[in-house]
């Protein structure tokens, strides 16, 4: 038997609708109702400045009762921002399951209240209740939950002089800069350590050289001494609010 929930009911206006939610509390519960699973699709959606990310949540749960029904189903932003899902479908199992799935778009450049937010990026959380046949209910608030990060690029290593002499002194730059959901741009990501790394000619893996501090516009500078032919590259490893990033590397041979 397919059923659908309050949820699906917020499709179309109120699933655009994002809007200041109360302070984060813990789940709560009555008897023996419980979510047995909550599964992301993605366990972390990074967001740029254009194209929408899909995310979908699926959730079981479970009452000796039978589960009568699925509210909610939204996910808040760390600062407690609501985005209801663009659409809700829900089926029973068994006798005593109701499962559902939400779908959810995340996107910076928006024309709703759903448009992303620079301070929306971090651990979201999941919020939904179940309510059973007997009266109890499970309602959760914090025990599930998801990163949505910006967006981080670096631009392509460039090491010069090309060729260099052996034991020469090569200068390497780049910019490190993540997506800006305010502005739907990309902005120099500052203060970040972001590795220089070097691949010998002929191996396969990298090693971290040093680590190097981005300037106020994201920019990287710095001089090594090249003593083999190889590739240079930068990598950063991300923040909690920001994805990793690599650089295309640049190939330099000795003269």
């Amino acid at each position: 038997m397919r059923t659908r929930t309050a949820a699906a009911t917020t499709i179309g206006t109120l699933a655009l609708l994002t809007a200041l939610a109360p302070a984060a509390q813990a789940d709560t519960h009555k008897g023996d109702t419980t979510f047995t699973s909550v599964i992301f699709s993605r366990p972390t959606v990074t967001v740029g400045v254009s194209a929408a990310q899909k995310l979908t949540v699926t959730a079981t749960a479970k009452d000796g009762s039978g589960i009568k029904n699925i509210w909610g189903g939204k996910i808040l932003s760390p600062d407690n921002h609501v985005i209801l899902a663009d659409s809700a479908d829900c089926t029973r199992p068994t006798s005593t399951t109701m499962k559902c799935v939400w779908a959810y778009t995340l996107e910076a450049d928006r024309t709703d209240y759903a448009d992303l937010r620079n301070s929306w990026a971090g651990t979201w959380h999941f919020n939904a209740e179940a309510g059973a046949y007997d009266g109890d209910y499970y309602e959760m608030v914090d025990s599930a939950s998801v990163k949505v990060r910006r967006y981080a690029k670096l631009t392509a290593t460039q090491a010069t002089p090309e060729p260099v002499a052996k034991g020469g002194t090569l200068t390497v730059t780049g910019t490190l800069t993540r997506a800006d959901w305010n502005t739907n741009t990309y902005a120099g990501y500052a203060s970040q350590k972001v590795a220089l790394q070097f691949k010998k000619s002929g191996s396969t893996s990298y090693t971290t050289v040093k680590t190097v501090t981005t300037d106020s516009a994201g920019k990287l500078k710095t001089t090594v001494t090249a003593n083999a032919a190889g590739t240079w590259r930068w990598k950063f490893s991300g923040t909690g609010t920001t994805s990793s990033a690599t650089a295309a590397g640049d190939g330099v041979a000795l003269k």
